[in-house]
C-alpha cells in the first residue's frame, strides 16, 4: 500500500489525488496501524485535496480518529468487514454490480488489469475487485511513471468501468450501518471524493 503524505500547498493536484486513493486503499484493506492512526489524529482538518467539497468529510475522519482508539477502530473493522460467513458490509465490487461475488464484473476487471500489465500478488488473498485494490490501481494510473499506462484516459476508463457503477451504493450501505463510526466517516470521504473524481473525469469528454 502507498505511504501517506499529507499534502502541502506546493503539492500538485495529481499527487494529492494519488495520495488520497492510497489512504483509502490503506483504510479499506485493514484498520489503520498505530502510526497511521496517530497521523490522522494529528492531521489538520483542511482536506488533503484543495477542494472545499471534501472539507467536511475529511474533518469527520480526523474527528473520528481523535475520538476512537486504534483498538476500537480495529474492532469496528472486524465487525463490519470480517464477519464469519457473510460480512456485514462487502468490500467487493462484484457484489454490488452482480449481486454476488466472483461474477462477470471480476472477469472483465481481470481482463483490463491484464491489458495494463497488472496482476494480483499471490500473497494477497482478496480478489481484484476489493475496493482497496481498485483504489491502488487508480493511484498507480495517476502516479505511475509509464505514461502509456498512467494517464487521464486510462484513469477515466478504469474508474468508469470498475468503480463508478457501485461506489455510491457501497458508501450508502456503510454510512447507514448502525455500528459504523470511524468507517462511516471514511465512507463519507469516499463518497465525496468519488463525486469530485467523476466530475473531473467527465470533463475529458467535454
Amino acid at each position: 500500500m502507498a505511504t501517506l503524505h499529507f499534502s502541502t500547498p506546493d503539492d500538485s493536484e495529481e499527487l494529492a489525488r494519488a495520495e488520497l486513493y492510497g489512504l483509502l486503499a490503506n483504510l479499506y484493506y485493514a484498520p489503520p496501524s498505530g502510526e497511521l492512526h496517530a497521523r490522522l489524529r494529528a492531521a489538520a482538518t483542511e482536506a488533503p485535496i484543495r477542494e472545499a467539497f471534501l472539507e467536511r468529510s475529511w474533518g469527520e475522519v480526523v474527528a473520528a480518529s481523535q475520538r476512537l482508539s486504534v483498538e476500537q477502530i480495529a474492532d469496528e473493522y472486524a465487525e463490519l468487514f470480517l464477519g464469519i460467513g457473510r460480512p456485514e458490509i462487502f468490500l467487493y465490487g462484484s457484489y454490488y454490480l452482480a449481486g454476488t461475488l466472483n461474477e462477470r464484473p471480476l472477469v472483465v476487471l481481470r481482463d483490463d488489469l491484464r491489458e495494463l500489465g497488472l496482476e494480483r500478488p499471490e500473497t494477497i488473498p482478496e480478489t481484484e475487485d476489493h475496493i482497496a485494490s481498485l483504489c491502488e490501481v487508480m493511484r498507480y494510473l495517476i502516479a505511475g511513471e509509464d505514461l502509456e499506462t498512467s494517464n487521464l484516459t486510462s484513469q477515466q476508463h478504469f474508474y468508469n468501468a470498475h468503480l463508478r457503477g457501485w461506489i455510491d451504493a457501497f458508501c450508502e450501505a456503510l454510512e447507514a450501518h448502525p455500528r459504523a463510526d470511524f468507517y462511516r466517516s471514511v465512507a463519507m470521504l469516499t463518497r465525496d471524493f468519488a463525486m469530485v473524481e467523476a466530475q473531473g473525469l467527465d470533463l475529458l469528454d467535454a
